[in-house]
């Protein structure tokens, strides 16, 4: 088990449980995944293609900023960048910063991470 835990949460999280998951963090209702400057040059970098072609091919500009497209999935929607048959992201080695916090955000309750992640634990 890879335990994390994080200071100011009353829970940890076991990084082994997403082999068993299957990405129910990736799928499911839509939302944003905001990605920064930096983190778009480090995908478009992994994926080895210009930068310009994956802002047009991954991303969708709401306002000022830039988030990840979503992809019909299941009974929902999906991560552009989750592959759907290996349920595993193409780009988790540069996945951006509000992936790689998961499940440590603020605004989320835990009984809502407790329902959505199997991977929560109780301290």
């Amino acid at each position: 088990m890879r335990i994390i835990k994080k200071e100011g949460f009353d829970y940890a999280f076991d990084a082994d449980a997403c082999i068993v998951c299957k990405g129910k963090c990736c799928t499911g209702k839509s939302g944003y995944i905001w990605v920064q400057k930096s983190e778009i040059l480090a995908l478009a970098s992994l994926l080895k293609i210009k930068n310009e072609d994956f802002i047009l091919q991954y991303l969708s500009k709401i306002g000022f900023r830039y988030t990840l497209k979503e992809i019909p999935f299941q009974d929902g929607f999906a991560c552009v960048l989750f592959d759907t048959e290996n349920y595993r992201c193409k780009a988790y080695g540069a996945r951006p910063s509000q992936c790689r916090s998961f499940p440590f955000w603020d605004y989320c309750a835990k009984e809502e991470l407790e329902e959505e992640c199997i991977g929560i634990l109780p301290l």
